[in-house]
């Protein structure tokens, strides 16, 4: 084989682009690259394979294996040599490739005459493509030189596979074409159809070759220079940034001076890559390396990465964010991850928010939840699959995303959607009626806020009043802590919006995976039972002050209530009563109205309160079962992980003989008890809440029509008695009877 130079390999580029402009069908592209690459490498054999679909590998093209099993072989992700490469994203180079481990044979390809063997994958920026290989009948391993220049020729082909430049009959490497299911999860509940909207629209190299390294290597440096100065200009207006954020942007500054990462991209640029995609490649090359780490700090690095290589590429090739597209009717936004105050600021335009990452407690998600749009988390690879305008429908009921749909699929979709719309029309008739069934027990029907853009839901969706006000929704939308002033003006709006009804503030709800951006992070290992709500508030009374002072002073004298999140022992919630009534009698000592209605409670979500003495219930003027944390520490199962959460029934007797025993509690003290949470929302989870003799339920908006419209067809005496049968037989899961008597109605 002859010995591979850097000229070498940009006599090859360059042949590359000439073969790729010449006109012909993707799969005549295919045939004249691997002919070529094959005779530029000295190799008898080289070969393409490309996704079929995310598991599947197939072969395309091919220079001396049999040309009968193209698009006939195929091969599982991992399976053999080629699907090592591209399970791993490391290049294999064995001189023997039969004994190499995980060798498949692949009889219909007669490959069995070439012992050497070189796999490359063909990826871009973590997208798994396919892998290009070269074999030979001389048993040797390829030299370090000739393992480099295939993969700078593999660079080009991803670019070029991004560009849709190998679009066949066969659908393979068509991306950005065909329908795609993404299979997520719940983070909001609802559905919608729109348009894509990417928040971060990806950067698309169109010139992967460069004609003049010493014209790439200067335009390398002038972008490498302005990222530098875009750097030190965030470090110097840094001021009132913590210690985190600022170490972020140190770390951003040492990687844009790295003398490694620039000598990799010039060393690129003489090979014969445009300085676009000698970005891309180590890009590229190094997400391969750090998803294969351990290391989970390593693999958080691969953010970091992303960004600073994202902003080189758009200096580079001017694809700013701002690309002068405006939003398209009804859109979708698709995202990697997003902040509460970019989502705010997009608002009530959008249909619907799909997220590779994000959780179900996630500050998107809360926001979401507050603006009532459908939100699927955990979609990955959509970012890199989606474009501006793509047709998307979102299902944030089952957590499934078709992006360019099928017309049966949209039809199919249109029909659910007008179903659920009709359904809305009739609940609308019952929004001035209660909540009563037909033995004529009234159930109170509250709704969840967290934004003064929720309150004009409060009078159309027929709610009695707001059951949670998310008060952290304010802290988590600013850069620097609320003033005192503008929370209590905030609260005071609030207030005003409610009219006479009532308004139950929940008083800072922080930690967990609701991480203030200028808190310093807790690293826990295990924050959902960390340092979180009320045992932040207690540590820290300065801020607690702060925001009862603020919820006192809005209320100019009108009833208030406040609750307290997270409480686990009576002390805490003593401690944090006896809080409010100190800055209450301090008010009013100077002078200021206070409310002389003023009602105090807590949120039993650990199970230890159900057990607290009685003169913790008696201390209490009301309590609110917080369903989603009381369910997860329950059944030991994290509401953050899809494998178990969905593990475990609502309606199951363990769980709601539970819950019976925290309504016995409460009736004995006399105090008013309520449920809050994802399950309060979901009408046959409430109805039979409300049978066990819970009647306050607090959830979305939404929810309200459907879960008033259950009770009044029903009758809670009847399923009470239908529930202790159902016990009475033994029945673990409750929810079998419940449906059965629902169904006789």
């Amino acid at each position: 084989m002859p010995d591979r130079s850097k000229g070498d390999s940009r006599t090859l580029l360059r042949r590359l682009r000439d073969t790729l402009a010449v006109p012909g069908g993707g799969q005549l592209r295919l045939d004249r690259i691997t002919s070529l690459i094959a005779d530029s490498m000295g190799t008898e054999v080289c070969s393409i394979y490309l996704f079929r679909d995310p598991e599947t590998l197939e072969l395309c093209a091919t220079e001396g294996l049999n040309p009968a099993s193209v698009h006939h072989t195929r091969m599982r992700l991992g399976e053999g040599l080629v699907g090592r490469v591209a399970r791993t994203g490391v290049p294999i180079n064995t001189g023997d490739a039969p004994s190499a481990p995980g060798f498949r044979y692949m009889p219909e390809t007669g490959e069995e005459i070439y012992s050497s063997f070189l796999g490359v994958p063909i990826q871009r920026v973590g997208e798994k493509l396919g892998v290009l290989v070269v074999q030979s009948k001389q048993a040797r391993q390829f030299l370090e030189d000739e393992v480099y220049g295939l993969e700078v020729v593999a660079m080009v082909l991803a670019e070029m596979t991004e560009l849709g430049a190998f679009s066949a009959d066969h659908g393979i490497g068509a991306t950005h074409r065909f329908p795609v299911l993404f299979r997520g999860a719940t983070g909001q509940e609802g559905a919608a159809e729109g348009r894509v909207w990417l928040h971060e629209p990806r950067v698309v190299v169109t010139n992967p070759v460069g004609d003049d390294p010493e014209v790439e290597r200067q335009r390398l440096q002038e972008a490498i220079d302005a990222l530098r100065a875009q750097i030190d200009g965030m470090l110097e207006n840094a001021t009132g940034m913590d210690k985190e954020q600022r170490q972020v942007l140190e770390a951003y500054k040492m990687l844009a001076r790295s003398r490694g990462w620039m000598a990799r991209m010039v060393e690129d640029i003489g090979a014969g890559l445009s300085a676009e995609a000698a970005v891309e490649k180590e890009q590229s090359m190094a997400r391969a390396r750090l998803e294969q780490s351990p290391d989970p700090y390593m693999r958080e690095r691969l953010n970091d990465l992303a960004d600073i290589s994202n902003r080189l590429l758009r200096l580079l090739t001017g694809q700013g964010q701002d690309t002068g597209a405006a939003l398209p009717e009804n859109p979708v936004l698709v995202a990697r991850n997003i902040g509460p105050a970019e989502l705010l600021d997009y608002g009530r335009k959008l249909k619907g928010v799909v997220l590779e990452e994000g959780s179900v407690g996630s500050h998107a998600a809360i926001v979401a939840r507050a603006l009532a749009i459908p939100l699927v988390i955990h979609a990955e690879r959509i970012t890199t699959e989606a474009l501006n305008g793509d047709t998307i429908l979102v299902d944030g009921d089952q957590g499934i995303v078709h992006l360019r749909p099928e017309d049966s699929i949209v039809a199919a979709f249109r029909d659910k959607i007008a179903m659920a719309n009709e359904a809305q029309k009739r609940y609308a008739d019952l929004r001035d009626l209660p909540a009563e069934d037909r033995s004529g027990q009234v159930v109170s029907l509250m709704m969840n806020a967290g934004l003064m853009a929720d309150l004009p839901s409060l009078n159309g969706s027929g709610a009695d009043g707001v059951g949670l006000f998310r008060t952290e929704l304010q802290f988590l939308t600013r850069s620097r802590v609320p003033r005192r002033g503008e929370l209590a003006a905030l609260y005071k709006r609030v207030m005003d919006a409610a009219g006479d009804k009532r308004v139950q503030f929940r008083t800072l709800d922080i930690g967990s995976d609701k991480v203030l951006p200028y808190m310093k992070p807790q690293d826990e290992p295990n924050p959902a039972m960390g340092w979180r709500a009320i045992r932040v508030g207690l540590d820290k009374p300065g801020v607690l002050r702060m925001q009862l002072q603020a919820l006192l002073r809005a209320a100019g004298g009108r009833p208030l209530s406040v609750m307290f999140p997270f409480v686990a022992t009576p002390d805490e919630f003593h401690a944090a009563r006896n809080a409010l009534l100190h800055e209450r009698d301090r008010e009013a000592a100077l002078g200021r109205i206070v409310p002389e209605d003023l009602r105090i409670g807590a949120m039993l979500e650990t199970p230890s309160l159900a057990f607290a003495q009685d003169s913790f219930y008696a201390a209490c003027d009301f309590i609110s079962i917080g369903g989603n944390d009381l369910k997860q520490f329950f059944f030991a199962a994290d509401r953050e992980n899809e494998r178990v959460r969905r593990r475990y029934d609502t309606l199951d007797n363990a769980f709601l003989t539970f819950i019976e025993r925290i309504i016995v509690r409460c009736q004995h003290s006399d105090t008013t008890l309520s449920f809050c949470g994802e399950d309060a929302g979901r009408p046959i989870e409430a109805l039979t809440f409300a049978a066990l003799g819970i009647r306050n339920l607090s959830m979305r908006p939404a929810s309200i029509g459907p879960v008033k419209h259950l009770i009044r067809r029903a009758d809670l005496v009847e399923l009470r008695q239908v529930i202790q049968r159902a016990r009475n037989t033994g029945a673990q899961n409750l929810r079998p009877a419940v449906t059965e008597y629902l169904a006789s109605l």
